[in-house]
């Protein structure tokens, strides 16, 4: 008799290569393997928050297979500094089933503008292209824990 393992599912997302820029379909679920930019050669390191620019949200968190807890934060903002520790311990805990991605509002003003993002830190979870949860203000790695549990 043969032991049979269970398959995993593989769930992709479309990322923007932090060094040449270029978009590379990759699978979330294989982030243990390394997976590497098509164009360059470099590394996809998902398990911290990557940065999605506003020419990309459609794709890589609307059109992502797994879930995305989005920080929507600003360079001088403390409360969002404060918020990264917390940000880049769920990303290395949950990587391979969420992708913890990061949108700069100075840089994405239609994208606030879209979800009516008025404060921030805000914090958006998106599942099957929909913000399904959100929470605001520097709520800590317990409230955000608190919101991609109660999902």
């Amino acid at each position: 008799m043969t032991e049979t393992t269970p398959t995993t599912r593989s769930a992709h997302a479309t990322l923007a290569c932090q060094f040449c820029g270029k978009l590379n379909q990759v699978d979330v679920t294989r982030h243990a393997q390394g997976p590497k930019c098509a164009e360059c050669g470099k590394p996809f390191l998902l398990d911290r928050p990557v940065k999605v620019l506003e020419e990309n949200f459609d794709r890589t968190v609307l059109g992502a297979e797994v879930p995305v807890l989005v920080d929507f934060y600003a360079d001088w903002c403390g409360p969002c500094k404060m918020m990264a520790p917390a940000l880049d311990e769920i990303a290395h805990e949950r990587a391979g089933e969420l992708l913890v991605a990061k949108v700069d509002t100075d840089r994405s003003p239609a994208i606030s503008q879209r979800y009516g993002i008025r404060g921030i830190p805000f914090f958006g979870l998106f599942n099957g292209g929909k913000m399904v949860k959100n929470a605001v203000g520097a709520v800590g790695k317990k409230g955000l824990l608190a919101m991609l549990d109660g999902a």
